[in-house]
């Protein structure tokens, strides 16, 4: 991460966003750098791995289904990330990732959960919820509160618990790559996971019923909060066998 807000320094945000003059501590400096590096960054990953989802993942015979809807321009939210601190050794690196995801997946569940209320749905996170049967370009599709109050708790961690730098930074990535996979219409899921992993085929019927499956990366919280759906599509009752059947009449 050093690397980067090193070579942004240089090649783009002085003089472009901030004068030359302004010392590297100043803390109006580092909040516009993040800003702009974190959401370059998140649109040159959804860009890069929407497309490459999109056309080798998804299935295209989903655009067949009378709800499905194309996407248009997304919004993208304001953040702000923490500087995130080493840690010690690998097997704190590796404790750090799975805290850092159950961490995030329970924050998640409970922001989600919560701009489903009637006071904020409508507002905003309704507009996400246009796509029934999404692509893996409505992953980031979004209001910008919406996608503001959902990436909170992943900026919020590293000011509790140790995180490498280099570690926050690759899971950065994937979080970007985790959110347009469980819009891509793919549903496999190896079946000793199926209950236990929050995959496409959850993420589907979230978007088609609703008030289940809030969660990010794991059933868990949605088993806790009495959210949870066994995904249609694992009962043959998904949009592929609507499709199925539509094709048969």
């Amino acid at each position: 991460m050093d690397l980067v807000l090193e070579a942004a320094d240089r090649h783009l945000l002085t003089p472009y966003v901030y004068p030359a003059g302004w010392p590297e501590g100043e803390p109006c400096r580092q909040l516009l750098s993040l800003f702009v590096i974190t959401n370059l960054g998140a649109l040159a990953l959804y860009l890069l791995f929407g497309t490459l989802s999109y056309y080798f993942i998804f299935d295209h015979e989903l655009k067949k289904h009378p709800q499905f809807l194309e996407v248009g321009a997304p919004c993208w939210p304001l953040t702000h990330g923490g500087v995130p601190s080493p840690s010690s050794c690998w097997s704190g690196v590796f404790l750090s990732m799975l805290s850092f995801l159950f961490f995030t997946d329970m924050g998640i569940y409970w922001i989600h959960r919560g701009l489903h209320h009637k006071l904020f749905y409508k507002r905003f996170h309704k507009p996400h919820h246009l796509w029934k049967i999404a692509t893996p370009f409505a992953s980031h599709a979004f209001h910008p509160v919406d996608g503001f109050m959902q990436s909170l708790p992943y900026h919020v961690y590293p000011f509790l618990f140790p995180l490498h730098k280099v570690t926050y930074l690759g899971l950065y990535i994937f979080v970007n790559v985790w959110t347009i996979s469980i819009h891509d219409g793919d549903y496999r899921v190896p079946r000793l996971l199926r209950h236990v992993i929050n995959g496409s085929a959850h993420h589907t019927d979230h978007h088609l019923y609703f008030d289940y499956n809030y969660g990010q990366y794991f059933t868990l919280w949605d088993k806790i909060g009495g959210s949870y759906k066994s995904p249609t599509s694992f009962e043959g009752k998904g949009p592929h066998d609507y499709l199925r059947k539509l094709r048969e009449k």
